[in-house]
């Protein structure tokens, strides 16, 4: 069997060979607790070892990371028919986070592998055949002894006739002459930055000088008379500020997950009336009930109530609108980030990809992170630099349900009002009691 991973791994797919794992230890049965892939008695890859699979995107590999490693490629295979998010959960719990193949392209790999595709277009060729692919077609192949002799020196009378060759003088076409002679007519020798502004139209600009001249005169016998100067600038239409205003609700952005608690379908139930629904079952019953589909912008309409400074207590119903996605988030016009006051994320950076900050430090700089997590996961080191505050949810007991929402909506008041407070002036409509 051959010693180059791929097609190892391809050989023992073909002839289904059972794999099986090993350590340091000896054989073992878990692939996260192995460090090599047995796939026959003589051969044994390391599983964190490279493979000729480049990674896309990557137009001039430098080095291994640029390149799939076998775990990845065997868990592509291996989870073959698993759905999009299984594969996704199932390579992360055998210690994949970053670096498997994504589900796209998981089914032309494993077509390569399985011998349904001939050739894949990110396999690079192995560095024998990479080097035969220079030869000439029709050459005789060469041993490897003949490939490492030097090549002989060419005689003298060969080089003699070369200088005998270079002494022919070039005579150039007559009619490339006259176009080579147009061309310089039109061009402008740049010997100093001044020379880049030389041109051959001249350019009047009295009349503009006339109109500023009139312009500032009247600005002068204005500011003599004590009066203010008119203003040019058109005013606004109150239909209009009050149009603005009135639309001018935060935005709260949300995962698009598979994996996420807090996804579009349950969203609106607990963020609105504090109740925890699990994002399968909500979506189930939405199935149910004719909608296959959730919408791509939800709002949310919440409570708030305040004491003013007579201790009169004032309820006002706030709007906001969820989204999970940046195409969702374009419809609300040019300046929906300027109105983007939330980011829930579940700790996958992929998530912040086609935002207006992709860096995560940066991102939670302008907006209030919040990190959504069941309260018995263990810590997520990947958030330890982020800006975010964790939001923990509880598996069983649905009465703690309005504690986690309240302090939600008390984190991210606190934040707007600090941040953002024109957002926190828009109520739908007021009452006093």
């Amino acid at each position: 069997m051959t010693s180059d991973a791929l097609l190892a791994l391809r050989q023992a797919i073909k002839s289904k060979t059972t794999f099986q794992y090993s350590n340091a230890n000896g054989p073992c049965t878990s692939l996260l607790s192995a460090t090599h892939i047995v796939v026959s008695p003589a051969v044994s890859l390391p599983k964190n070892g490279d493979t000729r699979l480049q990674k896309p995107g990557v137009t001039n590999p430098s080095g291994p990371q640029d390149f799939f490693t076998v775990e990845a490629v065997y868990l592509a295979w291996m989870l073959r028919e698993a759905s999009g998010a299984e594969y996704m959960k199932q390579a992360r719990e055998n210690g994949l986070a970053v670096g498997f193949i994504s589900v796209t392209e998981r089914k032309s790999v494993v077509d390569w592998l399985e011998g349904r595709l001939a050739h894949h277009e990110r396999i690079v060729p192995p560095p024998d055949e990479a080097q035969e692919s220079t030869t000439p077609p029709g050459s005789p192949p060469k041993s490897a002894a003949s490939r490492a002799l030097p090549s002989p020196q060419k005689s003298s009378s060969k080089s003699s006739s070369s200088p005998l060759k270079r002494s022919i003088a070039y005579v150039p076409n007559a009619a490339d002459v006259e176009a080579v002679k147009k061309i310089k007519l039109n061009e402008i020798e740049l010997v100093d930055r001044n020379t880049v502004l030389r041109g051959i139209k001249p350019n009047n600009f009295s009349a503009l000088r006339q109109v500023f001249s009139d312009k500032l005169k009247k600005a002068k016998e204005t500011s003599k008379s004590g009066a203010p100067p008119p203003s040019t600038a058109p005013t606004p239409d109150p239909k209009m500020l009050v149009r603005k205003q009135r639309h001018n609700y935060p935005i709260i952005i949300i995962s698009s997950s598979p994996t996420a608690l807090v996804t579009m379908h349950n969203v609106r139930l607990f963020l609105q009336e504090a109740k925890f629904e699990d994002s399968q079952e909500a979506r189930g019953r939405a199935a149910a009930e004719g909608n296959p589909r959730p919408e791509d912008m939800i709002p949310i309409y919440r409570k708030r109530t305040t004491i003013d400074s007579s201790g009169k207590e004032i309820e006002s119903h706030a709007r906001y609108f969820v989204v999970d996605s940046t195409e969702a988030l374009g419809k609300f016009g040019v300046d929906a980030w300027d109105r983007v006051v939330c980011v829930m994320t579940t700790g996958q950076a992929w998530q912040f990809k086609p935002y207006k900050w992709s860096e995560p430090r940066e991102l939670f700089h302008h907006v209030k992170g919040f990190y959504v997590s069941w309260t018995t996961d263990p810590p997520n080191t990947k958030i330890k630099d982020w800006n975010v505050t964790e939001l923990k949810i509880d598996k069983t007991r649905r009465h703690v349900d309005k504690s986690t929402v309240a302090h939600f909506w008390k984190m991210l008041d606190s934040w707007i009002m600090q941040h953002k407070p024109s957002l926190m002036t828009n109520p739908l409509s007021g009452s006093s009691r």
